[in-house]
């Protein structure tokens, strides 16, 4: 696909992974649809995407919320030909804590449902609208689900892992079901990326990071980001994941 003067819709855009792919594909003479929980925030992150990017508050988690956005930017742009569903929620623990005889702790259902409710119910909801406004207008398109490493299990992170592998295997399921459509899907699995997140991590842990990865470093948004363009520009790419995770593995 040619990136320029077509519409793309980033989910979780307002800051990070999202912005960062919004931005390159905005550098490629894309046009977007940024979406974000805070109205003030996405605004101004659509202002580095070009005159023709915009800004909308969207609970990807709700459905009325992801229905009202899509019909809006349907209405604004007059077209959509992709998707990036990166909006992601971290809610860490165990799955019980047991020690000495005690269960002291265990994770609970909040934890679970909302990561599962931001992470995977909204890469359905996105994905849902996007596939029905492509399959209509009937000019093909790309919808891009980011899943992670943790997607194959990771200590401390039951919700977050299953949650990501949903979204990889949607990558599959979709691929195979809307390609009738010539709408491709693609995913993207982030090792650890550098972030407002890590950058807040002890220098001892970092470091620690850094040495399991076998290229000896964490990844950048940057590196995201033209992942993210190879499979919307590379029109034999479908089902499939990508893992950019430096080498590391879970």
């Amino acid at each position: 696909m040619h990136i320029q003067d077509k519409v793309f819709v980033v989910t979780g855009a307002a800051r990070g992974l999202g912005l960062a792919m919004a931005q390159a594909i905005a550098k490629k003479g894309g046009k977007l649809a940024l979406l974000d929980l805070d109205q003030v925030a996405v605004t101004a992150a659509a202002k580095t995407c070009g005159n023709e990017s915009r800004g909308y508050a969207c609970n990807v988690a709700d459905e009325d919320s992801v229905e009202t956005a899509f019909a809006q930017i349907i209405a604004d742009f007059g077209r959509l030909d992709g998707l990036i569903n990166n909006a992601g929620l971290l809610r860490d623990g165990l799955l019980i804590k047991y020690k000495d005889g005690q269960l002291l702790d265990k994770m609970s259902l909040s934890q679970w449902q909302s990561v599962i409710d931001v992470n995977l119910t909204g890469t359905f909801l996105c994905g849902r609208e996007a596939a029905a406004a492509m399959a209509q207008a009937g000019n093909g398109g790309v919808i891009i689900n980011i899943s992670s490493i943790a997607r194959a299990g990771n200590m401390g992170q039951t919700n977050y892992a299953a949650s990501k592998a949903g979204v990889a295997s949607m990558v599959a399921t979709w691929g195979r079901e809307l390609a009738r459509f010539n709408i491709r899907t693609g995913g993207i699995a982030p090792g650890v990326i550098a972030s407002d997140m890590t950058a807040s991590m002890k220098p001892e842990m970092l470091e620690r990071l850094e040495k399991m990865a076998p290229v000896g470093r964490l990844g950048n948004p940057q590196e995201v980001a033209e992942s993210a363009l190879f499979i919307i520009e590379n029109d034999y790419f479908t089902g499939r994941l990508i893992a950019l995770d430096g080498g590391l593995r879970m």
